[in-house]
C-alpha cells in the first residue's frame, strides 16, 4: 500500500509547518488584486494562515502577510479573514 504524500505549508502568522487543508490561502493575483482563495487553487502568489486569530493578528501586526504577498493589504481584506476564522470555530 503506497503512503500518500501530504502537502504541507508555512503559516505566516506563527511560522509553524501544518498540512496545506488546515490553512486558509491568501492569493495575490497579477493585477494585484488580493482575495481569499478557499478553494486553494486560484492562480498567483500565495501566502497561508491558520484558521486561528492570534496568528492573524500576528501575521498583520508584524506585515508578514503583506512581505508574503509583496503588496499592501487592505483593512477588509483582514476584516473578511478574521470573520471567516471566526464563522469556523
Amino acid at each position: 500500500m503506497v503512503v500518500k504524500k501530504i502537502p504541507q505549508r508555512m503559516c505566516t502568522g506563527c511560522n509553524i509547518m501544518k498540512p496545506k487543508k488546515e490553512l486558509i490561502r491568501i492569493v495575490r493575483n497579477k493585477e494585484g488584486e488580493v482575495s481569499v482563495d478557499f478553494t486553494g487553487k486560484k492562480p498567483g502568489r500565495g501566502a497561508y494562515i491558520c484558521k486561528d486569530i492570534d496568528c492573524l493578528k500576528k501575521a498583520f501586526k508584524t506585515k508578514r502577510l503583506s512581505k508574503n504577498l509583496e503588496v499592501a493589504i487592505s483593512e477588509d481584506i483582514y476584516n473578511k479573514l478574521k470573520e471567516e476564522i471566526e464563522n469556523e470555530q
